[in-house]
């Protein structure tokens, strides 16, 4: 191992979040003269940001931990699961240091401990936009911390805290420095996107020759200032997201809307203290589509929630049939260590579950398939992730990375990774689409 340069080795597990905790540690590490290392046995110490939302995500982050510890030795621990120190030393009583998410001081401090900094105060090693993990042409941007709801599945307010949001003039900065370091789209993240400001009470902030409030509507509009894409995720159904639905119309950020309904009975709403009125609801995705035609609605759904009947499932579908969302995902339930739904009663069985979850998937097959369908013979902007020996594949302002669909190019083999381009649609299956470029763009359309 190199001591001169220390080096670290990193996991990152979970969500966007996540990632973006990492990249800020890597950021830290880097201005203090620390390289990376892509391989466990070239470390001085790795670093595991756990997961620790599901019992199977802290399954992973334990393994995680133990593989990096059989290849390494020094090890140290992040992250949500972190915020449960004992249940990891249980396991992996050998780690040099355990914390939890976003306590990036323990962190560096544990670095510093294992493998001290080589100290050059003549060399700037980080680039103004930071270290990222992501490809060079989109980038996540977190823009609080925490969250106040009270979700009866979820325990992520014990884990990461109450809404913390950041000052909008520093979210602002932060994506005009990825913009001007070639970033093409942008990822808006939190815990709770849409209650972006409210622990600040709105509060303005001098950014250019303006004041800026922090707002969902007035971070989104200065935001759609920049030459980028702009997509929403985690947006929960607040009324005011009706406001921000005339910016996407009009082209300032995406027509995208990432919001987790989580289930459509009112029954199991209630249970999961989530909002219940889900005709309203609809009444609502309507007029986002007669507002902006072009809105594309991503959800995430839950089956198999505690007292979930027959009855309730098939609210579900009915309700998925007459809401025709266009990008969703559905997870089984899973009981969370800490999480007041445990004590519900009617637990679902195991192999109902799967039933469901499969007749739901189906239900939105069809639904995508004949939505994609649509698509054939439209033009649509494009931006391309990866190029290989067969063609490109990129996404359309309706596929957010990693978890929604692609746009596959055959036979393009001349693009690079952050072109945005016009294709014309060919085909489509359930989720993806084939088509051929037309033009290429300036910038994101």
């Amino acid at each position: 191992m190199n001591k001169t340069i220390p080096k670290v080795g990193l996991v990152s597990l979970g969500c966007p979040k996540a990632l973006v905790d990492s990249e800020r540690i890597l950021t830290r590490l880097r201005s203090e003269g620390y390289a990376l290392s892509t391989d466990y046995e070239q470390a001085d110490v790795v670093l595991v940001n756990t997961c620790g939302f599901l019992d199977s995500a802290k399954q992973e982050s334990l393994e995680a931990i133990g593989d990096a510890i059989e290849h390494n030795g020094s090890v140290i621990v992040t992250g949500c699961m972190g915020a449960d120190e004992q249940a990891i030393r249980d396991v992996h009583p050998k780690v040099l240091s355990v914390s939890g998410p976003h306590q990036y001081e323990t962190v560096m401090e544990a670095v510093h401990n294992a493998a001290p900094p080589a100290h050059d105060p003549y060399v700037d090693l980080v680039p103004p936009e930071g270290i990222k993990l992501t490809p060079r042409h989109y980038a996540y941007l977190k823009i609080s911390e925490g969250c106040n709801q009270s979700c009866s599945f979820c325990i992520i307010p014990s884990l990461r805290g109450k809404l913390v949001s950041r000052p909008v003039n520093a979210v602002l900065k932060e994506a005009e420095r990825l913009v001007d370091a070639g970033v093409q789209e942008i990822l808006v993240i939190s815990q709770d996107t849409a209650a972006y400001g409210s622990d600040l009470r709105y509060a303005t902030s001098p950014w250019h020759d303006r004041e800026v409030a922090a707002r969902l509507y007035d971070m989104c509009d200065a935001l759609g200032d920049l030459e980028a894409w702009i997509r929403l995720h985690y947006v929960y159904p607040y009324p005011h997201v009706d406001d921000i639905i005339p910016l996407m119309n009009d082209g300032k950020i995406l027509p995208y809307l990432d919001i987790p309904f989580q289930h459509a009975s009112p029954a199991v709403l209630k249970n999961m203290r989530r909002p219940g009125d889900q005709a309203k609801t609809l009444d609502r995705i309507h007029k986002w589509r007669k507002d902006c035609p072009d809105i594309t609605i991503r959800s995430t759904f839950i089956v198999g929630f505690p007292g979930e009947t027959d009855d309730d499932f098939q609210f579900l579908l009915d309700w998925m049939k007459d809401a025709q969302l266009d990008r969703v995902g559905c997870f089984k339930y899973e009981a969370v260590d800490g999480a007041p739904a445990n004590s519900l009663p009617g637990a679902v069985p195991e192999e109902l579950k799967q039933e469901r979850w499969d007749a739901f998937m189906q239900t939105q097959r069809d639904i995508s398939a004949k939505k994609l369908q649509q698509k054939i013979g439209q033009t649509i902007a494009v931006i391309i992730d990866e190029v290989d020996a067969e063609g490109a594949i990129g996404r359309s302002s309706a596929d957010a990375p990693e978890i929604d669909g692609n746009v596959y190019l055959q036979g393009h083999t001349d693009l690079s990774p952050g072109d945005v381009l016009a294709v014309e649609v060919d085909n489509a299956d359930e989720y993806d689409l084939w088509g051929h470029a037309v033009n290429l763009e300036d910038g994101p359309a």
